[in-house]
């Protein structure tokens, strides 16, 4: 698949969207109520060491309100942008396969329903929260509407999971992706550049092993320093170097030239509360962030995968 301009150099989300429902397509964030298999103890405690309260779900809805509720606020508020447009239902905040299959049979089902212009489901997850049962239910959404896994990987290296407290091994992600490709099931993955024991080739070696996978899409988000979080406290006692944004720019650059090029790029970089981030300030203007790499893509006159090697 080849989306990419003379201005976006890489497969964008939104002309993926676009090329395959023929107009704007938005994500409306709900929160199913979800707990995480690393905070209850069934893999881990205390969660990955970034993550904070709401799991990931920062900017998900309210877990106290229905689901038809929490859509139609989002809805109103993207509509505000985007008058004509299609929805995909995301389920983000925790993980949110964490569940017997029979809530989340019902919970995915209504979701996909609250609205005849929704055209798809996303679902953020991890790997060690599915199992056979909920695999065919996942199967079985795949031929009711448009489906897309998130799983969260971050980083292939021991070091890095043992640091951030991830609790599952690269061979249970792995999988995991196995399994969900079986099923023709589209798979995201989100990775992390910017910790502080990782080098540049670090993190282009984590590219170059998801593009020995059958993957569909990526995340490449920035390590935020979040207050209220374990890393947070970390920082705040001892200090480590945090990327410049030229340093990211130059990595989220390098990692685009050898990425696959059929694989849709969701994100550049991350979000984080203003009121809750810490450190890189610069990562608040999200936009010159995306102009840099922009930027740099066409001052070195290169593409998404224009490095490529199978």
């Amino acid at each position: 698949m080849n989306l990419m301009t003379k201005e976006k150099r890489y497969n964008t989300l939104n002309a993926f969207y676009r090329q395959k429902f023929g107009k704007k397509v938005f994500k409306v964030s709900l929160n199913g109520n979800f707990t995480c298999p690393n905070k209850d103890g069934k893999s881990g405690y205390g969660g990955c060491v970034y993550c904070t309260e709401s799991g990931s779900g920062d900017f998900a809805g309210n877990k106290n309100e229905s689901l038809k509720t929490q859509f139609n606020k989002v809805r109103a508020m993207m509509h505000e942008k985007w008058s004509d447009a299609l929805y995909i239902s995301y389920f983000q905040a925790n993980t949110n396969t964490y569940d017997t299959e029979e809530r989340l049979r019902d919970l995915f089902y209504e979701s996909i329903s609250l609205d005849k212009n929704i055209v798809g489901l996303s679902i953020a997850t991890r790997c060690d929260a599915l199992n056979n049962e909920i695999y065919d239910l996942l199967e079985e959404l795949n031929d009711k509407t448009y489906l897309q896994i998130e799983l969260g990987l971050q980083s292939i290296h021991d070091e890095t999971s043992n640091f951030i407290n991830r609790a599952h091994s690269l061979k249970c992600f792995d999988d995991a992706v196995k399994e969900l490709r079986k099923r023709n099931i589209d798979v995201v993955v989100h990775i992390i550049n910017g910790f502080h024991m990782e080098t540049k080739n670090d993190m282009m070696d984590t590219v170059r092993h998801l593009n020995k996978l059958d993957i569909q899409g990526i995340k490449i988000h920035l390590l935020h320093i979040m207050k209220k979080t374990k890393l947070g406290k970390i920082y705040l006692e001892n200090p480590f170097k945090m990327l410049t944004l030229d340093e990211y720019k130059d990595i989220v650059c390098d990692q685009l030239e050898i990425l696959d090029p059929n694989i849709i790029v969701h994100r550049l970089t991350g979000d984080s509360p203003r009121e809750l981030l810490i450190a890189p300030l610069w990562s608040l203007k999200k936009l010159v962030v995306m102009n840099e790499i922009d930027k740099e893509l066409r001052r070195r006159d290169c593409y998404q995968g224009n490095k490529f090697k199978k």
